[in-house]
This record gives C-alpha cells, sequence and structure tokens, in this order.
C-alpha cells in the first residue's frame, strides 16, 4: 500500500466523520491497525476536529468519541475510494470540518430549544391562570355591582385635579364599598392615594386607608371596609404612608351620597 496516497485520499477523513459504508469503515479499520502513520493521521484528523468544535463551542469537549456518540446517524453513503486527487482531499476535509460544525451546532441547539420551550410553557401557565383569575374577579365585581341593596356614588374630579373621576359602591349590609378608581392618574412617586368617609355636618372626615396596590390592579377597583354611616366620599394625594386628615389642596375626587 503506498501510504501517502492512501492518506491523500482523503479517505480516513471520512472514516473519522463516518461516512463511508460497513465494508469501507472495516477495510479502513484494518489498514489502520496494520499501519501506525495511518493510525496517527486519524488521531491528527480526531484532534483537528475537537479543536475546531472547542473553538466555537463554549461547553466542555470531553473527547472526539464522546463529540461522536452525540451524533445519530440516520443512513450511510458509500464513496467510492479513488486514488489521489485534489476533490478527495479536499471532500475529505469538508466531511471532516462539517462533523464538527453540525455537532456543535446540534448541542448548542438541543440545549437553547429545551430551555425555550421550559420558559415558555412557564410563560403560557402563568399568563392562562392570570387570565383564569381575571375572568373569576371580574365575574364576582358583576355579582356585586348587579346587587340590588347596591348603592352607587358618583364621584366627580376636584380642582386638584378636574379630570378626575371615580365611584363608589356601597353595601351596607357587609359594610364594604367598592372603589372604582379608573379615572384617577398615577399617582407620582412617594405618594398615595387616600380615601375617605365624610358627616358632612359637622364636617368630619374618617380615614377609610391608603390604596397602596393602585399601580399593579389593572382593575383600578379596591375593595374597602366601611362601618361609618357616611354622607358623603372623597379621594386625596398623601404622602406614601398616609395622613391623619385629609389634605384638600390635594382633593381628588368628591361626592355625596343619595338621601
Amino acid at each position: 500500500m503506498n501510504i501517502e496516497e492512501y492518506i491523500a485520499s482523503g479517505i480516513l477523513e471520512l472514516y473519522v466523520a463516518g461516512s463511508l459504508s460497513e465494508k469501507e469503515n472495516e477495510e479502513v479499520h484494518a489498514a489502520i491497525q496494520k499501519y501506525p502513520e495511518l493510525l496517527a493521521e486519524v488521531e491528527s484528523i480526531e484532534n483537528a476536529i475537537l479543536q475546531l468544535t472547542a473553538a466555537t463551542y463554549q461547553g466542555e469537549v470531553a473527547s472526539f468519541e464522546s463529540l461522536k456518540n452525540q451524533l445519530v446517524q440516520k443512513e450511510s453513503k458509500v464513496i467510492p475510494i479513488q486514488k489521489s486527487s485534489n476533490w478527495k482531499l479536499i471532500s475529505g476535509w469538508a466531511a471532516a470540518v462539517l462533523f464538527g460544525s453540525i455537532l456543535m451546532y446540534n448541542t448548542f441547539q438541543n440545549k437553547q430549544s429545551t430551555s425555550e420551550i421550559v420558559s415558555e410553557k412557564e410563560a403560557l401557565e402563568a399568563q392562562i391562570e392570570k387570565t383564569k383569575n381575571t375572568l373569576a374577579e371580574k365575574e364576582r365585581l358583576l355579582e356585586i355591582l348587579r346587587d340590588k341593596d347596591i348603592i352607587s356614588v358618583p364621584l366627580a374630579g376636584q380642582d386638584a385635579s378636574p379630570n378626575s373621576y371615580a365611584k363608589v359602591y356601597w353595601n351596607k349590609k357587609t359594610n364594604t364599598i367598592y372603589l372604582d378608581a379608573k379615572g384617577l392618574p398615577a399617582p407620582p412617586k412617594g405618594k398615595v392615594y387616600q380615601v375617605w368617609s365624610l358627616k358632612i355636618t359637622p364636617l368630619t372626615p374618617t380615614s377609610l386607608g391608603t390604596i397602596d396596590t393602585f399601580t399593579a390592579n389593572s382593575s383600578k377597583v379596591f375593595t374597602i371596609q366601611n362601618p361609618n354611616e357616611s354622607e358623603a366620599f372623597g379621594i386625596t394625594l398623601e404622602p406614601a404612608g398616609g395622613s391623619s386628615s385629609p389634605s384638600l389642596d390635594q382633593l381628588y375626587a368628591l361626592g355625596a351620597v343619595s338621601s
């Protein structure tokens, strides 16, 4: 056997890439066992593929065999062995380079695809759960607002914010109000809205608490306990934490309970 011609034929690169038929693989394997020069050439080709893969893939590359085992060959192509030619030399190295590139790409894509699938699944489950909760909440609110015992109290904008508006739905039986604050602007940083129950004569405000979740609540409907005999309701803009008495110059909305 002419060792130099055999190496130049590109058959060893195709052998390393797993592109030979079973019969050709056996022939090359026998030749490698017989000629140390061929074994050295095969090891050189494997090292070259490892270096190529390591240069483009950030994961660990343990050995050529560990890389090769990750690639599943669905079918084997029979490539006749010819004597030395530039085309065979080029195609042999192309097969070896292609093998390393495909392996690196498949490994990366598999990891990326798995991660994306998991992320998309979690996001979809969260969205479904959020939608279910939102629908349930809307149905609950509709039932409440349609209750014949609900008292509706519109709150009009005041000097501090003329375009603002809100509405209170008051259920005296449960001592609960449902405040629809969709018509209020987002409060500035460091400020919160505070809701007040008012007695008119004499004017006596009683705090019903602050709306600390205004931005996070997309529906802008808030459930508030109100055990008071309210004659009116007001909403002021206060410093975070609320105030002991309403800041009248920051009165955003006000409305009287109909007699």
